[in-house]
């Protein structure tokens, strides 16, 4: 019984250091990004959500995925797209990694695993939306936290926009 806590204890102690030194972390991908007013697709596992999964029907994970864009109001892409970096510089576990006319991206990280997801905003000129992204880097299943937080980020966009002098 000791050895068996003792090792538990060992292994949890590893994977936090583990953690800490940025093994969790991944590679940011090099296939982010706007092509042809679409953003990457969702991946092949649960563990991302996207606004435009209905754009991929025989997708495997396209009802899984499948979430509400951003509503942008006034129809300034630009303007809303520098407000919504704003708010999620704001945001604690976000970082806002690059930012251009039309599309900005950030990361999230996990506080205890460290964990980055990669998240991804479009403004659709034609749709008058912010189209939205996020998927994990490593896994297979996000147990949901993807979705949680483009809600939370939704739920904070939509109070932030109710404020927004236009």
């Amino acid at each position: 019984m000791k050895t068996a806590l003792l090792s538990s204890l060992l292994l949890l102690g590893a994977l936090f250091v583990a953690a800490r030194l940025g093994l969790f972390s991944g590679q940011p991908p090099q296939d982010l990004g706007v092509r042809d007013g679409r953003l990457k697709p969702p991946s092949p596992t649960r563990n991302s959500v996207s606004s435009q999964a209905g754009l991929y029907p025989d997708h495997p994970q396209r009802a899984h995925a499948d979430i509400a864009p951003l509503p942008v109001r006034g129809g300034d892409g630009r303007t809303a797209l520098r407000r919504l970096g704003e708010l999620l510089r704001g945001l604690p576990e976000l970082r806002v990694v690059e930012r251009h006319h039309d599309d900005l991206r950030a990361e999230a990280r996990t506080p205890w695993l460290r964990f980055v997801d990669d998240l991804e905003f479009w403004f659709d000129p034609t749709q008058q939306v912010i189209h939205v992204r996020s998927a994990s880097r490593l896994g297979r299943e996000d147990f949901g936290v993807n979705r949680k937080r483009v809600e939370r980020i939704r739920a904070a966009w939509l109070a932030a926009t109710d404020t927004f002098d236009d």
